[in-house]
C-alpha cells in the first residue's frame, strides 16, 4: 500500500512537472518527482541508490535548474499558450502503452513474488564501483550517462544565453 501511494506521488508530480505553466513550478515538481524516486529506492533496501539519488540528483541537479531558471529572466514570463492541440494524440499513445505494459506483466508469472533481501555482497560499494569502472561492466552506459550530462549542460548554456544581435 505504501508503494502505491509513493508510486502515485511520484507519477502525479512527473506528470505535473511536465504540464506545469511555469518553468520554476515545473522545476519543483521535478524534486517532488526524484525524491518520490528515491523515496522507492529506499523501500527497495536500495540504501545507496537512495542517497544517491537525493544527494546528487535533487542536491545538485535539480538546485541548479532551480538557479538557471531564476537567474534567467526569460523564462521565467508566460508566454502563450503551453499546450499543444493535438494532445490528444499523445495521451491516446501513452494509454495504449501502459495497457500494453500492463498486460506484458499480468502474463509474468513472477509479478506477485516478494522481493527478497540482497545478500551482503550485492551492496558491496567497492564492487559497484568496480563494475561501474569495468570494460566488461558497466562503463559504457556510465560514459554515455556523462556525455547525456554533458549535452544537457551545454544546452542549458546556450538556451539561456541570450542572442546578441550582429551589427553589419
Amino acid at each position: 500500500m505504501i508503494f502505491l501511494l509513493a508510486a502515485l506521488v511520484t507519477v502525479g508530480s512527473a506528470i505535473a512537472t511536465v504540464s506545469a505553466r511555469k518553468m520554476l513550478h515545473a522545476a519543483l515538481w521535478l524534486v517532488l518527482t526524484l525524491l518520490g524516486v528515491a523515496f522507492i529506492f529506499a523501500m527497495l533496501e536500495a540504501s545507496f541508490f537512495a542517497v544517491i539519488q537525493v544527494v546528487v540528483y535533487i542536491g545538485a541537479i535539480a538546485i541548479l535548474i532551480i538557479f538557471a531558471v531564476m537567474l534567467s529572466r526569460s523564462s521565467l514570463t508566460d508566454e502563450g499558450s503551453q499546450t499543444n492541440k493535438r494532445w490528444w494524440i499523445a495521451a491516446l499513445g501513452l494509454l495504449f502503452m501502459a495497457a500494453g505494459i500492463v498486460a506484458a506483466l499480468s502474463l509474468w508469472p513472477k509479478i506477485s513474488t516478494f522481493t527478497t533481501p540482497l545478500p551482503v555482497v550485492a551492496t558491496d560499494l567497492a564492487t559497484l564501483g568496480q563494475q561501474l569502472l569495468d570494460p566488461n561492466g558497466y562503463l559504457i552506459p556510465f560514459e554515455l550517462t556523462s556525455i547525456l550530462l554533458l549535452a544537457a549542460l551545454v544546452g542549458a548554456i546556450y538556451a539561456v544565453v541570450e542572442k546578441k544581435e550582429v551589427k553589419q
